[in-house]
């Protein structure tokens, strides 16, 4: 990589678009039963940043229980639409939970990651592997063989213990808590912008 790749960054008032736009793709749906589409005049009205093709996270909670979240890890179409697209899986398409149901969006609150590029990085061991990750601050995808998952860095939140984080993160990929610490698991990191 040459140069300095600028950084991305969102504004107060590109985040409370962001915002509003994940409430209404999931309003939109509860109403339509359909994915929202932005007409001509919407489109004008979308921030210039949200036009970047970026990935995101979105993540719905009621209170403090998770009530879905669903992302893609790489960028491949303008933010605006990983926003509405996330927002609306999230709500309806969740393995983890039945869809949302009319009277339980106002209790809704939403919350957007915006990733960085992940970037894949070489360790020696799993010591080496614990020195080269920043609880709070690294999101991390790992896999091995077919098998791959992801944690966004909120997770450090409930998961400090960088042991920890990496033994759920092996389980939810669907291996053994401890495969972390063999040979032949492949890590990258991401930052994320939270959204919130």
């Amino acid at each position: 990589m040459s140069g300095k790749t600028k950084e991305f960054s969102l504004n107060a008032k590109e985040k409370k678009f962001c915002l509003e736009l994940a409430k209404k793709s999931v309003e939109y749906s509860l109403r339509n039963d359909c994915l929202l589409k932005l007409d001509e005049k919407e489109m004008k009205k979308v921030p210039k940043k949200l036009l970047e093709e970026k990935a995101c996270f979105v993540t719905l909670m009621i209170g403090k229980e998770l009530r879905g979240c669903i992302g893609h890890l790489t960028s491949f179409q303008p933010l605006y639409k990983d926003i509405i697209e996330n927002a609306y899986a999230a709500a309806f398409s969740d393995p983890r939970f039945v869809s949302l149901r009319k009277e339980e969006f106002s209790s809704l609150a939403f919350e957007i990651s915006v990733l960085t590029d992940p970037m894949g990085f070489d360790f020696s061991s799993a010591e080496d592997l614990l020195k080269k990750i920043s609880p709070g601050k690294d999101g991390l995808i790992i896999s091995k063989g077919f098998n791959q998952a992801t944690f966004l860095p909120s997770v450090w939140e409930q998961l400090p213990k960088k042991e920890d984080f990496l033994r759920h993160l092996c389980m939810k990929a669907g291996l053994t808590p401890e495969e972390w610490q063999k040979p032949g698991l492949r890590v990258k990191k991401y930052r994320t912008i939270k959204v919130k």
